[in-house]
């Protein structure tokens, strides 16, 4: 019997001149978990606890507000848009630091047209909110800028080991990617250089003030399935610009809620995945643009499940690190159980039930807690 090692998985690699310790990222996950105002809350801290106990490289958190219009439609959210929010995020680093060498991120984010006072690029009718985004002034973009940087900052100041962006799945920063969204006809719109260079000037920014060895990486809109929309054409030319721009590493993403309802299209995180077919769906973003990245990481993420099959994409180079969310949820200690030889794939069906369970408190997975139920009857029974 050939015995499988998983040496280049749980290998260390640098994004920027950060060490992570293997190739396993714990991919940004809204969790639900912080109070009404947005600050850090003990249990929140216990949850990515357990992430940190279970063997991650790194932990990228979820998406955090960097101001008040752009917090998301949900309650609980990390917020980091003024200074009070730093020394809840502080005890969160410092906790999480405390396990095995993990690095931790906050993923920072403005809701755009899915806030509660939705704004875009121009103005637009989501269909599941049903409302219509008021459209940016220049200005106002601006500021929006020295938001994220200004929250990027705090990041740094809190004690993060980098820092990411998101500019995937419809959130403002994608939105401005995105020529079925982006109908502007200033700086800010156009060509593919206009649509992208609010994530350049953000960078540029941010980089004069954290310094150079802070990473700064992209959750990255590479294709939105809608007609008019991002294609990996159009993806392979924006990263093109981040990666010239300075950006330190990039995870491909795509969809939104434009398409979820549209089963058809990996729109992440909706994906039911059934069966070894469903998995790795961002793949073909990642062969695109893994040959423009200048040996910067890029990142595969998006129905990633197992083991062997990661191990393989690894020492062929298709990507560089290996992100994952919902099998967490299920599975906080997964790369343990991987490094003690148990290579069987992640226990997630991709069943999408977790989703719903943010509307009444913290993320947690229905099906683990089932199963943790019946151990515990079967345990009073023994007894």
């Amino acid at each position: 019997m050939i015995k499988i090692e998983l040496k280049t998985l749980f290998s260390p690699q640098k994004i920027g001149n950060v060490e992570i310790k293997n190739r396993i990222i714990r991919s940004a996950t809204q969790i639900a978990g912080a109070s009404d105002d947005g600050y850090i809350t003990d249990e929140l801290i216990n949850f990515y606890v357990e992430l940190a106990k279970g063997g991650t490289g790194l932990i990228i958190t979820e998406i955090t507000s960097i101001d008040e219009v752009g917090r998301n439609i949900r309650n609980h959210q990390i917020c980091l848009y003024n200074d009070s929010y730093i020394a809840g995020n502080k005890k969160l680093v410092e906790t999480v630091h405390e396990y095995s060498d993990v690095k931790i991120a906050p993923q920072l984010s403005h809701a755009g047209r899915q806030g509660f006072n939705p704004v875009a690029p121009s103005t637009y009718l989501y269909k599941i909110n049903k409302k219509t985004s008021r459209e940016l002034k220049n200005l106002e973009i601006k500021e929006v800028i020295s938001n994220f940087v200004r929250a990027g900052v705090r990041s740094y100041e809190s004690g993060y080991d980098m820092v990411q962006l998101n500019a995937g799945h419809g959130w403002l920063l994608s939105n401005f990617l995105s020529p079925y969204i982006n109908k502007r006809t200033d700086e800010y719109g156009g060509d593919v250089e206009g649509r992208t260079k609010i994530l350049v000037d953000i960078f540029n920014q941010l980089r004069d003030e954290v310094g150079k060895n802070f990473p700064i990486f992209l959750k990255l809109q590479t294709q939105d399935f809608v007609e008019g929309g991002i294609t990996l054409e159009e993806a392979e030319k924006i990263a093109k610009i981040l990666v010239d721009t300075g950006y330190d590493a990039i995870e491909p993403s795509g969809g939104s809620g434009d398409t979820i309802f549209d089963q058809s299209t990996p729109s992440y995180p909706f994906v039911v995945v059934k069966s070894p077919e469903d998995e790795n769906y961002f793949l073909p973003s990642v062969k695109r643009l893994k040959p423009i990245m200048k040996d910067k990481p890029l990142i595969l993420m998006g129905g990633v499940r197992n083991p062997v099959t990661m191990e393989k994409f690894l020492q062929e180079g298709v990507a560089d690190f290996i992100a994952m969310c919902r099998p967490f949820i299920y599975e906080p200690d997964l790369p343990n159980r991987w490094m003690g030889g148990d290579l069987s794939p992640a226990l997630c069906t991709s069943c999408n039930q977790c989703l719903g369970t943010m509307m009444s408190g913290i993320l947690y997975c229905p099906i683990r807690k089932k199963v943790e139920k019946r151990k515990e009857r079967e345990e009073k029974k023994k007894a």
